[in-house]
């Protein structure tokens, strides 16, 4: 494995990046992550232990990167180092819900754990690492949507239905069988505040319909959504893509919500937020508008805000005040003020050939977290950890053995 190129690294992670002057590899089955033994009875064991894992003093971050004929890795951005996991071939799409990743095939959905959470209890957060392995396939077709939470994965495949699988079995490495799900679904079924939120109703219409955890219908709002495409779980309540805007689905009291955000002018179908894109915790989310422009959605405040730019690769933002970044086809990471949609910062070209706007995600991607942003540059077989804090500085190259055509943090 070729070493890590680093550079400019500030004081912020010294001690960090003082362990990944060189990127090397290592098998999974091999990851010391496994924690001492447990010496302590029921009675004393430690708030927030969980068993088979270490908790740490910060976030565990790590990318779980695939090519599509077959490799993939999981990159440690603690340690520096990467873990080569099992072949996944034919993957054409790859998702997560911060621990484990869903690679979408042809076959199922084959799921990697890769070892990293993050736990929240609102007044503090527990992280965790642990060894990195693979669990399997999910027996699903291809295309498969994929949402979890902490105790179910829902999984709906192309046709709208639905299986419900045991996250806890998922953590002990096993395949669990799935319960089906009645009925047939306008998108992903997602978890939501221990029930589960779906669109349901054929045509252009769908109407938002909420089950418990037993697959029972109960209490709705009485919301529709036109042409839905694209969802996002934020701390403010679920958002839901529509025809007009957005669906903003909440919880309080025992009750659900639901309320619109719309555009406030008619937007065409090809300009329309069709997959949303986020930092972990954030409120505020991306979404190409088009080839040239990107939609920025304050949940916060309830409003969209189209920033015109170059022609659009990627996007993604970190929220809170912070930049807009925009992968455009030049090849370079730009940073947008969502404010004044005033360009602020851009770096040289990061990609090594072309990437055409509207990239699926089998091309560059930008993934953000509380401090950097990740673009891959699959033909270069190169990760960049970008400081966006910094005049988008880069701070990180990780040189790779492979093309990582499919990128997705985890540890959030």
């Amino acid at each position: 494995m070729a070493p890590t190129v680093q550079r400019n690294v500030t004081p912020w992670a010294s001690a960090a990046l003082a362990l990944t002057a060189l990127l090397t590899t290592s098998c999974a089955g091999k990851s010391s992550d496994a924690p001492a033994p447990q010496k302590n009875s029921s009675a004393t064991t430690p708030h927030g232990y969980v068993e088979g894992a270490k908790e740490a003093a910060e976030q565990q971050s790590r990318l779980l990167l695939g090519d599509p004929g077959g490799d993939t890795r999981v990159l440690d951005l603690i340690t520096g180092k990467v873990h080569r996991t099992a072949d996944v071939a034919g993957a054409t799409r790859l998702a997560t819900d911060g621990r484990f990743g869903y690679f979408d095939t042809a076959r199922g959905t084959h799921v990697v754990d890769t070892g990293a959470w993050t736990v929240d209890h609102g007044d503090h957060v527990h992280y965790y690492r642990a060894a990195i392995r693979d669990v399997g396939d999910l027996p699903v077709g291809p295309d498969a949507e994929v949402r979890s939470d902490a105790t179910v994965t829902a999984v709906t495949d192309r046709d709208g239905r639905t299986g419900l699988y045991d996250r806890k079995e998922l953590e002990h490495g096993e395949v669990p069988a799935a319960r089906i799900l009645d009925g047939v679904h306008s998108g992903a079924v997602v978890p939501y505040e221990e029930h589960l939120l779906a669109l349901t109703g054929g045509g252009r219409s769908t109407k938002l319909t909420v089950y418990d955890r037993e697959g029972e219908r109960v209490a709705a709002p009485d919301a529709e959504c036109e042409e839905p495409r694209g969802d996002a779980v934020t701390r403010r309540g679920l958002v839901l893509g529509c025809a007009d805007g957005a669906l903003l689905v909440g919880a309080g009291d025992g009750a659900f919500t639901a309320e619109r955000i719309p555009y406030g002018e008619d937007v065409p179908a090809k300009e329309r937020a069709a997959a949303f894109r986020h930092r972990a915790g954030s409120d505020t989310l991306t979404a190409p508008a088009g080839d040239r422009a990107v939609w920025v959605l304050d949940v916060t405040d309830r409003t969209w805000k189209r920033v015109e730019t170059g022609p659009v690769v990627a996007a993604n933002t970190a929220g809170e005040g912070s930049a807009l970044l925009v992968l455009e086809t030049d090849g370079a990471l730009h940073g947008y003020d969502i404010v004044t949609g005033r360009e602020t910062s851009s770096t040289e070209p990061l990609l090594t050939t072309p990437a055409k706007t509207g990239a699926d995600a089998g091309g560059p991607a930008i993934e953000v977290d509380r401090s950097r942003a990740y673009v891959n540059d699959p033909a270069g077989k190169r990760v960049y950890e970008v400081d966006y804090n910094d005049g988008l500085r880069i701070a990180r190259t990780f040189e790779l053995d492979f093309e990582p055509r499919l990128m997705t943090e985890t540890g959030r």
